[in-house]
């Protein structure tokens, strides 16, 4: 089982990391699948519109939803969340060598989103590379059960994990 996880406290630093790794891996050649998030600001409030594009070139999906002004609670819409995990469940079954996973997120750590298909490409022996945030963190652990690999979120280590991993799997094959 090959499972690791990129974090960055800056706001939106990971979703730009695994952006930019989920573009390179595609372009070394390797059949990339899951999602990568986008968050574009909304002018007056402190929060941000939050899309995933289901990779490789499926559709946008916008997670976000509006709850006004004076909401303070998360903003994620559980059925699109849930959208997204479905578009990318169909490329699985279509075979993949990486499965990328914007976020283990809250709703992962409760068992719910992209968790059982994280469990599901594992058992077909696709590596997943997911972002985490540190507030989850205890969750992801336990999931990964002792398994997963904590990377520096910099594009030589992640490039050379995705290289070794899916040459690993290539060489099983």
């Amino acid at each position: 089982m090959k499972i690791a996880c990129v974090m960055n406290t800056e706001q939106g630093a990971t979703d730009r990391f695994l952006t930019q790794t989920a573009a390179a891996a595609i372009q070394q050649g390797h059949a990339v699948i899951g999602v990568v998030q986008t968050n574009t600001p909304r002018p007056k409030t402190h929060r941000c519109d939050m899309d995933v594009q289901v990779l490789p070139d499926g559709p946008i999906i916008r997670i976000s939803q509006e709850l006004g002004p004076q909401a303070r609670g998360c903003a994620l819409d559980p059925a699109a969340l849930e959208r997204a995990v479905v578009e990318v469940q169909k490329t699985l079954a279509q075979g993949a060598d990486l499965l990328i996973v914007n976020k283990f997120g809250k709703h992962e750590a409760a068992g719910r989103g992209f968790r059982p298909l994280i469990a599901e490409a594992l058992s077909q022996d696709v590596p997943v590379l997911v972002g985490l945030n540190p507030l989850n963190r205890a969750e992801f652990e336990s999931f990964a059960d002792g398994l997963a690999q904590e990377l520096a979120a910099d594009s030589a280590t992640v490039a050379d994990w995705i290289e070794t991993t899916c040459r690993a799997r290539s060489a099983l094959a």
